[in-house]
């Protein structure tokens, strides 16, 4: 398989604070990779690494085959393109005036091309509007439209869908996969908001604590997201001591509602707790999200 981004032993340190710790990972070219963790567990550290913001502390890593301490890292990292954590935009230009600037960062011969940006991103009719008036999703979707200006085939992405609302996550979204598509762009997006995340992903890497805890393929994480049935019922204490009985694998949720990891004769088992006079009030099949299973594997508590 190729990569486009791999890490080996990754670790940078800030004083006494090591924001990574030993990462490796390994982006597939054409993919678009879900980069998944706590907030503090090291997503935009490794950003600014790999955009050359910031220098490793130790380990080492490359961007399409090139190692970072090489003098082609520069090359290599022309055909990438980021937004990390805020767009960079000028806000009292208009939309068109910054691609323009970026054309001229980046020693671009002539505009051609910055009014099909405009239109791939949505932003063709925003006219003579400055940047400050932009929605916030519009603001996102320049940013994104100044990270395409060099024409990448890696996209960089810290937080996309950060604060916008459901309309600006989904444009956002329908972006993404049409980049990734019909540009064959290959993207690494990090993101806290999994259950949207879960939506793009091709493949997975769920960091914790600056370590890489798991990386694994969108069909990987269908096999390993456990299917369970959700039941309902009146009393999950009676209901678990029946399902003891059974040696039925299960994890109660609430006094009320309980996860059953095991194929139910729903028969049999409505019987027994009728036996212990506790009433099923629903039953239904139920797929692990990817919160719960990324929880599974790095534990509760603090945003992803």
């Amino acid at each position: 398989m190729d990569y486009i981004l791999q890490t080996n032993c990754l670790t940078k340190e800030y004083k006494k604070f090591r924001a990574l710790n030993g990462l490796s990972m390994n982006v597939p070219k054409g993919s678009i990779y879900g980069f998944v963790g706590k907030n503090g567990a090291g997503k935009t550290t490794l950003i600014r690494l790999i955009c050359g913001l910031q220098e490793p502390t130790s380990g080492v890593f490359t961007l399409y085959g090139i190692p970072n301490d090489s003098n082609n890292i520069i090359k290599s990292r022309r055909r990438m393109g980021a937004v990390v954590e805020n767009p960079s935009i000028y806000l009292d230009m208009t939309a068109e005036e910054n691609l323009k600037q970026q054309y001229l960062l980046l020693g671009l011969p002539s505009y051609d091309g910055i009014q099909d940006l405009l239109k791939l991103v949505g932003l063709k009719n925003t006219g003579k509007k400055k940047a400050k008036n932009l929605s916030l999703g519009m603001k996102q979707r320049l940013g994104i439209a100044i990270a395409l200006a060099g024409d990448p085939d890696f996209l960089v992405l810290d937080e996309p869908v950060n604060g916008l609302d459901p309309q600006g996550i989904v444009e956002i979204r329908e972006l993404i996969l049409k980049l990734n598509r019909e540009r064959q762009i290959t993207v690494l997006i990090s993101s806290h908001i999994l259950d949207e995340l879960s939506r793009l992903a091709t493949h997975y890497g769920i960091i914790d604590n600056g370590h890489m805890v798991k990386e694994l393929s969108a069909g990987e994480l269908d096999a390993a997201c456990r299917k369970c049935v959700r039941m309902e019922v009146s009393n999950t204490s009676a209901l678990a001591r029946v399902l003891d009985s059974m040696h039925l694998e299960y994890k109660i949720i609430s006094d009320t509602t309980a996860d059953v990891y095991a194929k139910v004769n729903v028969t049999q088992l409505t019987t027994a707790l009728l036996n212990e006079n506790c009433e099923v009030l629903s039953i239904q099949e139920k797929d692990e999200s990817l919160e719960s299973y990324y929880l599974s594997l790095v534990g509760g508590g603090g945003n992803a």
